[in-house]
C-alpha cells in the first residue's frame, strides 16, 4: 500500500518546480571515472573502478581512494558551486556506499561519511542534493534479465541501498531525491535490428519497487528520478500522477559523437533543435523531465576550425542547449570539475563566461 494517498495533492506534487533547477554533477568523486581523474588510472590498464581495484594491491588501493575522496571535493567546492549560481548537485554514489554495513561488499570501503559531509556542505551553501546510485553490483557481468528480474541478489541490493539512503536523509531539507540506477540502456528495435539492453518491462518493475522503497522510507517529499533508458518514447502513462507522487524522467543529452551536418552556427542550431525534439518526446510521458547530464562538447571539428573558433562555437552551442532545456524541471551539467579542466565538460571552464541570470 502506498502511504499518504491523496490524488489531488499527488497530482499537484507531480508538477515540475516553479523555478527550474540548475545544477552540476559531482562525477568522479565517490564513483571514479577515468576521464575525470586520469592520474588514478594511469599505467594500470583499467577503464573502470572495478578494474582499477583489481589491478592494484588492496592496501595501496584503499589508501589511494581515501586520499582522493578527502581532497577531490570539499566544502569549498560547494561554496563555489553556489556562488556560480547553481542550486543543486547530482551526487553519484556506488552500491557499496555503506561499506560493511551495506547489503553487499564492494571493491573498497564505503563512503557514506562523505555523503553525510556533502549534505552538510550543501546545506550551508543553500544547495539541494540528488543522489544517483551510479554503480550497480554485477553490472559488469550480469545479464540485464538476471539483474532486473524478480530473482537474484543484485536487484534487491540496489533496492536496499535506495531504502537506506532515503531513510538516512529523509529529514534533510536539502534532500531532493534519488535516482535508483544511472544511465540504463533499454532494449529496442531500430528497423530490423535489435539494440541490446534491459527489457523495458523489467526496468518498469524495478522502478515501481524503487518507488515503494523510497516512499516507505521517506514519505512523499523526495523525488524519484527515472532514467529514460535512452528510450524517450517508452514512458507514456507510466507512473501516472493519479497513483504516484513526485516522479521525474531523466534524459541524458549529448551530441559529441554525432555529425553537425552543417558548419558554424547553422550546425549548432541543428544540434540544439535535436535536443529540443528529444525533450519534447520525453515530455509525452506526462512526467516532469530533467536533463541529468549534458555538456558543451561539439562533434569533432573540421580541419579548418581554429581552437579559438571552436571555443566561440561551443559558447553558442551551450547557450542553445540551455534554451532547448527551457521548461524542464532542471538540468545538471556534466560535471563540476575534472582533473585536467576539460573545457567542454568541466563546469568551471565551460560555463565560466555565463552569468547566473543567463542560466534561465
Amino acid at each position: 500500500m502506498l502511504r499518504h494517498r491523496n490524488k489531488r495533492s499527488e497530482a499537484a506534487a507531480q508538477e515540475a518546480p516553479a523555478r527550474p533547477l540548475h545544477g552540476v554533477n559531482l562525477s568522479g568523486w565517490l564513483v571514479l571515472e577515468p576521464w575525470v581523474t586520469p592520474s588514478l588510472f594511469a599505467g594500470t590498464g583499467a577503464f573502470t573502478e572495478l578494474e582499477l581495484a583489481g589491478s592494484i594491491e588492496p592496501g595501496c588501493y584503499r589508501d589511494m581512494i581515501e586520499r582522493h575522496r578527502e581532497t577531490f571535493v570539499d566544502e569549498r567546492d560547494f561554496a563555489r558551486i553556489a556562488a556560480r549560481g547553481f542550486d543543486a548537485v547530482r551526487l553519484q554514489v556506488p552500491w557499496f556506499v555503506f561499506g560493511e554495513d551495506g547489503p553487499m561488499p564492494g571493491p573498497s570501503t564505503g563512503c557514506i561519511g562523505y555523503v553525510d559531509a556533502a549534505f552538510d556542505w550543501a546545506e550551508a551553501a543553500g544547495v539541494s542534493v540528488l543522489l544517483d546510485v551510479a554503480v550497480a553490483p554485477g553490472a559488469d557481468a550480469a545479464s540485464p534479465a538476471s539483474f532486473f528480474g524478480d530473482i537474484g541478489a543484485f536487484r534487491q541490493c540496489m533496492l536496499d541501498v535506495v531504502a537506506e539512503l532515503a531513510s538516512r536523509y529523509a529529514a534533510r531539507e536539502n534532500f531532493l531525491g534519488i535516482e535508483p540506477i544511472d544511465e540504463v540502456q533499454g532494449r529496442s528495435r531500430r528497423g530490423l535490428s535489435l539494440v541490446e539492453g534491459v527489457p523495458p518491462h523489467l526496468l518498469r518493475n524495478f522502478y515501481r519497487d524503487a518507488y515503494e522503497a523510497l516512499r516507505d522510507a521517506a514519505g512523499t517529499r523526495p523525488v524519484l528520478v527515472l532514467h529514460d533508458a535512452c528510450l524517450p518514447d517508452a514512458w507514456r502513462a507510466f507512473m501516472s500522477p493519479a497513483r504516484y507522487v513526485n516522479v521525474w524522467l531523466d534524459s541524458h543529452i549529448y551530441h559529441y559523437a554525432e555529425s553537425m551536418n552543417a558548419a558554424g552556427p547553422a550546425g549548432v542550431r541543428k544540434l540544439a533543435d535535436a535536443s529540443s525534439a528529444y525533450v519534447a518526446r520525453a515530455r509525452k510521458s506526462g512526467l516532469p523531465v530533467m536533463v541529468g547530464e549534458w555538456s558543451s562538447a561539439l562533434p569533432l571539428a573540421d580541419a579548418g576550425m581554429t581552437p579559438e573558433g571552436r571555443i566561440a562555437l561551443e559558447r553558442v552551442y551551450t547557450a542553445g542547449q540551455m534554451g532547448a532545456f527551457g521548461g524542464c524541471a532542471g538540468w545538471f551539467f556534466q560535471t563540476w570539475k575534472t582533473e585536467g579542466r576539460l573545457s567542454s565538460w568541466d563546469a568551471r571552464v565551460a560555463l565560466s563566461s555565463f552569468e547566473t541570470g543567463m542560466f534561465d
